[in-house]
């Protein structure tokens, strides 16, 4: 992994909840964030996905207990993870839009 982070989330779900309605509720929960991205189906989040971006993909998976699931995230280290996150937050807390000086990141081969 050359530029980001992954995180495994281990989720005991409330009883009588599936996996799919952990989805859907992510999915309401995200629906008008612009850079977070809950992925289809059983894809896997990758790096690559997010690389040099202010992204975060998620995707909720089924675990082998009973009653638990796995989230698993992905974004960049430097741009979410620090420098983009940073102008993100002074962003809205100074009311400009969230996605002012983030849409184009400056990237390095």
């Amino acid at each position: 992994m050359s530029q980001g982070m992954e995180l495994t989330i281990n989720v005991r779900m409330a009883p009588g909840a599936s996996v799919e309605d952990l989805k859907q509720h992510l999915m309401g929960f995200y629906e008008k964030e612009e850079f977070v991205v809950l992925l289809a189906g059983d894809q896997a989040p990758h790096i690559e996905g997010v690389r040099g971006s202010n992204g975060c993909h998620i995707n909720v998976f089924r675990d082998g207990i009973p009653g638990r699931a796995i989230i698993i995230s992905v974004m960049d280290k430097l741009v979410k993870g620090a420098s983009g996150q940073a102008l993100q937050n002074l962003n809205l807390m100074t009311g400009i839009p969230e996605n002012v000086g983030l849409s184009r990141m400056p990237l390095s081969p």
